[in-house]
């Protein structure tokens, strides 16, 4: 059976079962030997390093400054977004985005067109009223006085005129025209009896005596007013008629007594507060009409422009949201000087104070530097997920802000204090657990043992031990040094 298998082989694999013959064959064994030899010793070697090499580091007495880090940005001592102060429409833009500008500088124009013709109106107005004062104060002209002096005599004359009645001059001449309207009449009636005897007799037409008395009725009626005319001659002036004239006699006599004493003071007064009225009118027009300009509160850079000419823009408060600020105002402007902005944790806040040196590094300049100090810490706390802290500004120094920008990423340190002759261990080796805090130490047959400890501030990666250890110790900080990337939880849990 075998030696059958061996041709059934040999039928199929001529060329195999040749080349195992031959010297190649053996040698590849044996190379696969010792490979495999090698990896074996290595795997064995490995095992016993991880049980006995562990990475430690002694524990020192050192004396190191305690600094509390945080991340924060890169922000304007000042920022606004600015808009008018009134409702209205861009009539030009003088600035661009990244334009720097001066306190007082005009950086947008807006429609005055209406508020122009309202301030016209408010001068007017003003002149006007002054005029008015100017005129009470001076008084008034002589002339005006002598006219009104012309007046009064001549009404005093008519009153005395009324008061005396009518001349006998007057009356006779009633009289005497009474007496000529009677003859008329008389003569007109006789001439009207010898017509109408003469139309009796046929001598003459009917029209002729109608005529005749239409003249001796004319002549009566002459002779009623005539009669009339001499009563009221006889009788004099009604008593209606004294008192109207007196009354415009005292009129006029208070109208010079005025002209001459001058203008009141509560006149003088009145016309005063008119002109201020018009004043203050003028003012707030003239307010109006500046606040169409729209200038830099300070000195700064134009960070981003909103609004382009022609459009509507509102003024806008500091309590508005960032969305409803952009809408309604027309640019945003932050001052030259800027300030880094960090939150610290309500734990450290007491450490800081206002003046502390504060150094700081920026993504966007690596390996270089910054400095500057704490300008202001809040006075209240802000709480975000349910994490407590405080905005802190530092102020940068204006040398060493150059080439900064407003938004930058920043790590700022506050040095805090400093940790004298102090026990200290590599934060690497302190394990946190529920029960407290402690680090791992080999043991005489080289296993980790667990140490409780107390600590206390950190500061340049290491950890100050207030109780626990001794400063002789040598502590685990890592793995077996051929494990070069250690991953957490190699360390045995701490005992209960």
């Amino acid at each position: 059976a075998v030696s059958s298998d061996l041709v059934s082989i040999r039928r199929f694999y001529p060329i195999s079962l040749k080349w195992l013959r031959t010297k190649w064959y053996w040698f590849v064994v044996g190379v696969l030997i010792l490979l495999g030899l090698r990896l074996l010793g290595g795997l064995v070697a490995a095992n016993r390093s991880s049980e006995s090499d562990w990475v430690t580091q002694s524990v020192e007495r050192s004396t190191v400054p305690v600094v509390i880090t945080a991340n924060g940005t890169v922000e304007g001592a000042r920022s606004i977004n600015l808009s008018p102060n009134s409702s209205g429409i861009i009539q030009s833009l003088r600035v661009e985005e990244g334009d720097r500008v001066r306190q007082g500088q005009v950086i947008a124009v807006m429609d005055d067109a209406n508020l122009r013709g309202e301030l016209l109106q408010m001068q007017g107005q003003l002149a006007q009223q002054q005029a008015n004062l100017d005129k009470l104060v001076a008084g008034e002209r002589s002339e005006d006085i002598a006219r009104a002096e012309a007046q009064l005599a001549e009404s005093e004359s008519q009153l005395t005129e009324l008061q005396a009645g009518n001349r006998s001059q007057e009356i006779a001449q009633a009289a005497a025209r009474l007496q000529q309207s009677e003859a008329t009449l008389a003569q007109r009636e006789a001439n009207l009896q010898r017509y109408e005897a003469l139309y009796q007799q046929g001598a003459i037409s009917r029209e002729e005596v109608d005529q005749k008395r239409v003249d001796r009725d004319v002549a009566q009626a002459q002779v009623e007013e005539a009669q009339e005319a001499l009563a009221l001659q006889n009788a004099g002036a009604r008593p209606e008629q004294i008192d109207q004239a007196a009354a415009r006699v005292e009129q006029q006599r208070q109208t010079v007594a005025e002209l001459k004493a001058g203008t009141r003071s509560e006149e003088i007064a009145q016309a005063q507060a008119q002109v201020q009225s018009a004043q203050g009118s003028l003012q707030t027009a003239q307010s109006r009409l500046d606040d169409t300009q729209v200038t830099a509160p300070f000195d700064g850079v134009v960070n981003e422009i909103y609004a382009e000419v022609g459009s509507f823009v509102s003024p806008s408060t500091s309590v508005s949201s960032e969305a409803s600020s952009s809408s309604s105002s027309i640019l945003m402007l932050s001052s030259s000087d800027y300030q880094v902005v960090v939150n610290l944790p309500e734990s450290q806040i007491s450490r800081v104070e206002l003046g502390q040196p504060v150094t700081f590094t920026a993504d966007a300049f690596p390996g270089e530097t910054f400095t500057g100090e704490v300008d202001q810490i809040a006075v209240q706390a802000s709480v975000t997920q349910n994490v407590t802290s405080f905005e802190v500004r530092v102020s940068v120094d204006e040398a060493a802000a150059k080439g900064l920008r407003i938004g930058m990423n920043v790590e700022a340190a506050f040095e805090v204090g400093t940790l004298q002759d102090a026990l200290l261990v590599p934060n690497a080796a302190v394990v946190r657990t529920e029960e407290g805090e402690g680090v791992y130490m080999l043991s005489a047959d080289n296993k980790p043992v667990f140490q409780p400890i107390e600590t206390g501030d950190t500061a340049a990666g290491q950890t100050e031990v207030i109780e626990g250890l001794d400063g002789d110790e040598q502590v685990l900080i890592g793995p077996p040094a051929e494990d070069n990337q250690p991953e957490r939880g190699l360390f045995p849990p701490a005992p209960p």
